[in-house]
């Protein structure tokens, strides 16, 4: 019977990981710890793969270590010393109180000039590295949410709540004087959604700034407590639970040249009931290259009603609605509109109208110009443009739904020119002019390389060279990192695919077995899943994107199984869109088809099956244990939601609704009512102080158990927020471990 094209990749490339993790070298006899494996460990950053920091100076590489910058030859890949360490501290005149730390960092902001921008004791210095001379140093050391703009040398930043923006000659202005724990300034607003970051926005000439203001003084409090003071203290955060009164976000619009804030004039804002038609989120925000017009992405509450709109920059007077999207689920902006460098015209927006994430060329009247890029792929990110060729250069998962592969696409005949080998996942970033870039790629064999590859579009024959890479492209390697791994006794990483609840979509699943893994066997087997929106599990990179506990785990003598179900990203509109109402029972079903597949396998013992995961993994792994309580012996629960009642409004309204207007879908997904389902062991396991999924989810989940007389078992990190960082990660990781250990094997 002939295979699909998906599933013959993923049997080749499983059959010769298999074949390759059978054969161990002799050398490899130690074995991992934690403090190997986890990211907070003290001999994790020595097993990584070997890497290379580098930075763009205009069209020149400079690889920028500890101890040196070094400028590369695009052509023969060969290093130039630029200077070193001690030449900045010495030319800076740095003493013990202040210089220059290390220069991984450095930065060099103006193309055609000699000058690199450095951090100096928390502060910054320009720094003319051919005249051995300081050209400019800030005046606001230690200052939070610091952003300097390299046209006009300002920066702005925040000192008691309040927002100051400060000149090239170090003259400061005050801009607010409201500011508070309820009146913040500048920061990323909609609790980090609609891909927002940051919160404050320097036009291109760098002589007005654009910035955020949240009102959230309307918003409840959730009550956090601080431990650490003899009598412990109450820290509340601002939180608002889906269904309940939001925040309300304004932009206000500073000028350096008259010292005057001027506030874009949106609609009145509609975070409160029952205005749910009025926009209520502003995100991606973006410049015109003249520095006097700001677009915005507006979006209804109901997160159903898209609209791009245009704002004079001087008097904040809403100018055009330029694009509208609706839909009978949510739209979901994530991208800013970016302008043709050759054209300010015309710019290039993305949507999953189509339903995958694509490419359209508009101008500013709204008018569609024309689609980029279509097809059943999606496009994942926009690396910039080659200005000479007028081609834009994306990542995008054409190749295969598991890679991520480089193109570079001509605006005027839209043809796409693969800029790498097509293999694995392949991150890169343009130069200057966007003809040159560098390509950190990995596979699932191939721990880490970088390639300085050309961006000339001109399409290829089709035919491929010895290095896999198309003939037109021009290609040096800067580095093939070994296998950090090669002295240790590695598992088997293999991965395939089955098909979904619905009998017809491709679900990508990874595997990883002990390293004498015989199939004669039984073995314990652990499903570890995430299942939810903007995030995925597998992919064609090292390991097939292994997180490194898997390994721990394996080691131990587990196998552990991961799906994407529907609902992870990456897939297109209609394949995360499916879940929508009824968070986790649509992402249930597919994993329940991953137990059937582990169930046809001889070796699984499907006796000692468990399962883990973290926040909606966590959720999902809650899910699993009371709606299929004889099948999973043992979970772990992390930051688990447990009803989204009292998840946060973004988020949560978009996937299911407010619990006013889909009582039967928070009904149906609130595991507080399956709390007496229980019969294997679970652990659950939050950050005593988490501001993402409260502990409110667990702590009523547990009340719940109580009432029902079930017995799961509870851990907590004081101090702790929603992931455990540093070393205590380390800690969590061998906690969850040994529950396993204690009860499923």
């Amino acid at each position: 019977m002939m295979m699909s094209n998906n599933r013959l990749w993923t049997h080749c490339v499983a059959s010769i990981l298999l074949l390759t993790a059978i054969a161990l070298p002799m050398s490899a006899q130690k074995l991992f710890t934690l403090e190997d494996l986890n990211f907070g460990g003290t001999n994790y950053h020595n097993l990584r793969p070997k890497n290379m920091f580098l930075t763009w100076w205009g069209n020149q590489l400079v690889r920028t270590d500890v101890e040196e910058c070094n400028l590369i030859d695009a052509k023969t890949g060969k290093e130039t010393p630029l200077f070193t360490l001690d030449d900045v501290n010495k030319w800076a005149g740095s003493d013990d109180d202040h210089y220059v730390r290390h220069l991984t960092n450095a930065t060099f902001p103006y193309p055609d000039k000699p000058l690199v921008l450095l951090g100096f004791k928390k502060s910054m210095i320009l720094l003319d590295f051919k005249k051995h001379q300081i050209v400019w140093q800030d005046s606001i050391s230690e200052q939070q949410c610091n952003e300097w703009n390299a046209a006009s040398k300002a920066t702005v930043y925040k000192a008691d709540h309040q927002l100051y923006v400060v000149d090239a000659q170090g003259n400061k202005q005050q801009l607010t004087t409201d500011g508070s724990r309820e009146i913040v300034y500048g920061e990323a607003v909609h609790r980090n959604e609609f891909g927002i970051t940051k919160g404050t926005f320097w036009s291109p000439d760098g002589m007005r700034l654009a910035f955020y203001r949240m009102d959230q003084s309307m918003v409840s409090d959730y009550p956090q407590v601080n431990i650490d003071p003899r009598v412990a203290e109450q820290e509340p955060d601002k939180y608002p639970m889906a269904g309940m009164t939001s925040h309300e976000v304004t932009i206000g619009i500073y000028d350096l040249r008259t010292h005057k804030t001027t506030f874009l004039r949106t609609p009145s804002v509609g975070c409160g009931f029952p205005a749910d038609t009025l926009p209520c989120y502003f995100t991606n925000i973006a410049w015109s290259p003249d520095s006097k017009t700001i677009y915005m992405f507006e979006l209804n509450r109901d997160q159903n009603d898209c609209r791009l709109i245009s704002y004079d920059a001087e008097t904040g007077k809403r100018l055009q609605e330029l694009y509208r999207e609706t839909s009978d689920k949510y739209v979901e902006p994530q991208h800013p509109i970016v302008f043709l460098p050759w054209d300010s015209n015309l710019f290039i927006m993305q949507s999953q109208r189509d339903g995958f994430n694509h490419l359209y060329l508009y101008n500013i009247r709204g008018e569609l110009v024309k689609q980029l890029t279509n097809g059943p792929w999606v496009v994942m990110d926009v690396l910039g443009f080659n200005k000479k060729d007028k081609s834009i250069v994306i990542a995008s998962n054409e190749k295969h739904p598991l890679q991520r592969n480089l193109y570079a696409v001509s605006i005027n005949t839209l043809k796409r020119m693969p800029l790498d080998n097509g293999e694995g996942v392949h991150r890169g970033v343009l130069s200057t002019t966007g003809n040159l870039l560098y390509d950190k790629w990995t596979t699932p064999t191939t721990p880490n390389t970088i390639n300085l590859t050309a961006t000339a579009a001109k399409p290829s024959s089709g035919s491929v060279r010895a290095d896999g890479f198309p003939p037109s492209v021009a290609t040096v390697t800067l580095l093939k990192a070994e296998d950090p791994w090669k002295d240790y006794i590695v598992p088997q990483f293999e991965s395939g695919s089955i098909k979904a609840a619905d009998g017809t979509t491709d679900l990508y699943w990874r595997m990883v077995k002990p390293h004498d893994f015989d199939p004669a066997k039984k073995y314990p087997t652990v499903v570890y899943v995430y299942g939810g929106p903007h995030a995925h599990n597998v992919e064609a990179s090292w390991h097939w994107y292994s997180r490194s506990w898997e390994t721990y785990m394996a080691q131990k003598g587990y196998i552990v199984f991961i799906l994407d179900n529907r609902g992870s990203e990456n897939r297109g509109r209609d394949f995360e869109q499916a879940t929508f109402r009824q968070l986790g029972q649509i992402e249930m079903q597919d994993q329940m088809k991953g137990v059937e597949f582990l169930k046809s396998l001889p070796y699984v013992d499907m006796n000692r099956l468990g399962v883990h995961g973290w926040s909606f993994g966590g959720f999902m792994t809650i899910s699993l244990m009371t709606n299929y309580p004889d099948v999973f012996k043992v979970g772990v629960a992390g930051g688990p939601v447990i009803d989204w009642q009292w998840y946060e409004v973004m988020y949560g309204e978009r996937y299911m609704d407010t619990p006013e207007t889909n009582p039967e879908g928070y009904k149906k997904t609130s595991l507080v009512s399956k709390a007496g389902n229980l019969k294997g062991k679970l652990q659950i396991i939050i950050g005593y102080n988490d501001p993402t999924v409260v502990p409110q989810h667990a702590l009523s989940f547990l009340k719940a158990c109580n009432e029902a007389g079930t017995q799961p078992d509870f851990y907590v990190y004081p101090g702790e927020g929603h992931n455990m960082k540093g070393h205590a990660s380390v800690h969590l990781h061998e906690r969850i471990t040994q529950y396993f250990e204690d009860y499923l094997k």
